[in-house]
């Protein structure tokens, strides 16, 4: 049986186009945020 590979085009994501600088920034952003917030939960959980 064969497997599919399927390449993944990492600068377009839900459109035909790559990333602006704006969306890249506020996607870098959005995770960090959201990293900073499981950190501090994660924090809270273990006191």
């Amino acid at each position: 049986m064969k497997t599919k590979k399927i390449d993944l085009e990492i600068d377009t994501i839900g459109g035909l186009s790559s990333l602006t600088v704006a969306e890249e920034k506020a996607l870098s952003d959005f995770f960090k945020k959201k990293k900073a917030i499981k950190k501090k939960t994660e924090k809270v959980k273990n006191t």
